[in-house]
């Protein structure tokens, strides 16, 4: 009984360590986050995609509805996977961050430091007594003097860096794929087909185009762009995704 008890204070204590050094609310975000829908984030030669799986529940449910892609400032997007409402205050905290980088120096903020800005602030909830964890992981992706670049953050306040990567529910099925098959030599519409074809190992290999969302930033422009549905019906039609092909 005494080791159940002991074993509940560090579940209730977001400041405590266990004894063996780990920190259980952490660890209870990050199983928020794989209780999220994917999200594929892909760095290529020009550019960044960010592809997300919308899950819509029900027919009824408007679609644009659903925000698992955001615009933080005209050269970087964000993807999130895990509990949206967290995610959403991690997207307005970027977003202000951006604003304010830019009201104070009069250039638009780096890629890096918006991360890590993020990051700190996602890393102040593990350490604060009365308060949890973000129980959301971001992709944020962008061009960052002149080079695409791609980063994770996890509700741990830990920013890595990737040329590939999947966050979310089935992440290690969708990891592997891409780590098979991703090249450094990319061009965007191939990164495109890599992330949907990626998204679709946790789909029975089809994809609907109202179920995903895209959204690139590309080097030549430097611009946060998101796909219409007919765009992601071409790219599905293109791969053999189309959920609708097998009717």
């Amino acid at each position: 009984m005494q080791g159940q008890s002991q074993q509940q204070a560090y579940d209730r204590g977001i400041t405590i360590f266990s004894p063996d050094g780990r920190l259980y609310q952490v660890e209870y975000a990050r199983e928020a986050v794989k209780r999220g829908t994917p999200c594929v984030g892909v760095r290529t030669s020009d550019g960044v995609v960010l592809t997300v799986d919308k899950h819509i529940r029900s027919k009824l449910m408007e679609k644009q509805s659903i925000e698992k892609l955001h615009k933080a400032d005209d050269h970087i997007g964000i993807a999130s996977a895990g509990h949206v409402a967290d995610a959403r205050q991690l997207i307005d905290f970027a977003r202000k961050q951006a604003q304010v980088n830019y009201l104070r120096y009069g250039e638009p903020i780096g890629l890096e430091t918006l991360t890590k800005e993020i990051t700190d602030h996602i890393q102040q909830y593990t350490q604060v007594g009365g308060a949890r964890p973000f129980g959301a992981a971001l992709l944020i992706g962008g061009i960052a003097n002149g080079e695409p670049r791609l980063y994770e953050t996890d509700p741990s306040g830990t920013p890595n860096e990737w040329k590939a990567l999947a966050i979310g529910a089935d992440r290690g099925e969708i990891q592997e794929y891409l780590e098979e098959n991703y090249t450094e030599d990319l061009d965007l519409d191939a990164g495109i087909s890599l992330s949907l074809n990626a998204l679709a190992q946790a789909k029975d290999d089809k994809l609907e185009p109202e179920g995903a969302a895209i959204a690139t930033v590309d080097v030549e422009t430097e611009q946060y762009k998101t796909l219409d549905t007919d765009e992601i019906e071409s790219y599905l039609r293109e791969n053999d995704l189309l959920a609708s092909d097998e009717e």
